[in-house]
């Protein structure tokens, strides 16, 4: 038996305020539906911060700083498996839905009222008691 595909993913906690912004994943997608941290897959040997970096302009097309990386998670589905990464990020400029997907602010408390992968549970969870409460790491590269 063949083993799932291992997926890295890079995905970006970007606030405003209470607000973090989360966009749904277009039909057709793995997971389509289901809201998210705005984000996608490393192409192979990219580092992460590069990878964030080209799905935030790929995206919302505007540029972004990648900053610490405030959770990783490895999560099984039926057909893969994905290591996903999560990275506070600022904008450089106002993001727009390039890819036609539904984007949207939501605050903190209002998080759970949104569909979100299931490896996306504890960084809500986290969320939901303040992003200043995430242990900071060191600034990606």
């Amino acid at each position: 038996m063949t083993p799932p595909m291992r997926v890295i993913v890079t995905a970006a906690v970007i606030a405003r305020g209470d607000a973090f912004l989360v966009t749904r994943r277009l039909r057709g997608a793995h997971l389509e539906g289901f809201w998210e941290f705005p984000g996608g897959k490393c192409d192979a040997d990219e580092a992460l911060a590069d990878c964030l970096r080209r799905e935030i302009l790929e995206e919302l097309d505007c540029a972004a700083t990648v900053h610490d990386e405030v959770y990783s998670v490895a999560h099984a589905y039926d057909d893969r498996i994905v290591e996903l990464h999560f990275f506070r990020c600022t904008l450089d400029g106002t993001p727009r839905p390039a890819l036609g997907q539904d984007m949207q602010w939501v605050a903190r408390e209002n998080l759970r009222s949104l569909a979100f992968p299931p490896a996306d549970a504890e960084l809500i969870a986290l969320l939901e008691r303040g992003l200043d409460a995430i242990p900071r790491s060191s600034p990606a590269p």
